[in-house]
Formats: structure tokens, C-alpha cells, sequence
């Protein structure tokens, strides 16, 4: 199979890292988001919302939507539990992460570490909003993660997966961690798991 996917992007990030915890073999194909490379006429016939991370089988059946992905490579592994309720929590975070979370952490990141280009008039508006959006998101994993080792069921999942890839990099986007003890510890945590890789890592690439 293969991952069309920017280096740095996290959503790219969480397929990454859950397939290198499963010892999965895959064709890593970087794009340039900063470079419309995911825009070209090639990639648009491939995913017509032109975003990554895109997932191709090798039947020719392709998945995009990073959750999605989470979602379809976690099922018969430990990552995705088998109480029907607990399925449930792990699909409210990764619905969290995508609605509250990744809107305002992610995007901040993207304009103030990746982009490397000034913010636009309508992005200076919006900083502050954004800066507050995201530190409420991140209040809220921490109030969650105060009395757990991770979200759901006491064991890691693709909930963990798919916070941590932008909150591990937070930092970039401007939000100081130091506000969250709870979320500091459950990094530490994520990053002791078996088969973890860096965000600049491509896994098991062939």
C-alpha cells in the first residue's frame, strides 16, 4: 500500500505512527502542502478534496480522511477495543480532536512553524480566537487525562494516536504545555509505547 503524505503534516503523522506500531510495510510518498502539490490534476484525481494523508491499497481502493484511516488500520488490533461503549469514547475524541482541537492547535501550527510566510490580515483577526479555542482543547485532554493513563479504557488506542500528533508538537504553534501536567505526562507516555516514531520518521517505509 501507499501513504501519500506531507513529512510534517500530524495528520500524516498519526497514520504514520499507528502503522509503524503495527509493523506495517508501506510506499511512503511525500507531497508539499506549501506547494499546491496536493492540487495538481494527478493527486485531484486520486482524492478530489486534495488533502493528505491519503491511504492506497493495493487493490486500488483509496481512503483519505486521517480517522478514517485510524479507524479502518486499527480494527482485529489492540488498538481499537472491543466494548461497543468504548468504541464509541474513541470515535467522541478522534471527533473531538478533528472539531476542537486540530482547528485551532494544528492551524497555528501550520501558519507560525510550517507555512514560513507572514500572517494575512484576516489570520491576525482570527489569532487570538484561535489561541484561546486551543487552549481550552487542550484543557479539556488535560481534565481528562488527570485521573487516566490514556482516554479510553486505561489503554492505548487510536483516541491517544490521534491527539498526540498535534499536541506533541504544540509548542510550535505558540501554546505553552507547562498549563497541562496531565497532558505533559500522557506525552511521556505515548512516546514510551512499543514502536513509537518521530513525527519525522516514515516508519516502515519500503
Amino acid at each position: 500500500m501507499k501513504l501519500y503524505d506531507d513529512p510534517r503534516s500530524g495528520n500524516g503523522y498519526k497514520v504514520r505512527l499507528l502503522l509503524a506500531h503495527l509493523g506495517r510495510r508501506y510506499e511512503y510518498v511525500p507531497l508539499d502542502v506549501t506547494k499546491a502539490q496536493t492540487r495538481t490534476a494527478e493527486f485531484l484525481a486520486k482524492n478530489a478534496n486534495g488533502r493528505i494523508p491519503l491511504l492506497e491499497l493495493d487493490d486500488g481502493r483509496r481512503l483519505p480522511e486521517s480517522n478514517a484511516i485510524l479507524y479502518w488500520l486499527a480494527q482485529a488490533t489492540p488498538y481499537w477495543p472491543a466494548d461497543p461503549f468504548e468504541q464509541a469514547e474513541v470515535l467522541q475524541w478522534l471527533f473531538f480532536e478533528q472539531y476542537s482541537h486540530e482547528p485551532n492547535v494544528a492551524t497555528l501550527r501550520y501558519w507560525l512553524a510550517i507555512r514560513g510566510t507572514e500572517l494575512s490580515p484576516l489570520e491576525q483577526q482570527l489569532l487570538a480566537q484561535k489561541q484561546q479555542l486551543g487552549r481550552a482543547a487542550l484543557a479539556v485532554l488535560d481534565v481528562r487525562l488527570a485521573s487516566r493513563t490514556f482516554l479510553v479504557g486505561e489503554r492505548y488506542t487510536i483516541a491517544d494516536i490521534g491527539l498526540y500528533a498535534y499536541t506533541h508538537v504544540a509548542e510550535e504553534g505558540g501554546f505553552d504545555l507547562a498549563h497541562v501536567p496531565a497532558v505533559r505526562r500522557w506525552l511521556d507516555r505515548v512516546q514510551s509505547q512499543p514502536g513509537h516514531v518521530r513525527i519525522d520518521a516514515v516508519g516502515f517505509a519500503s
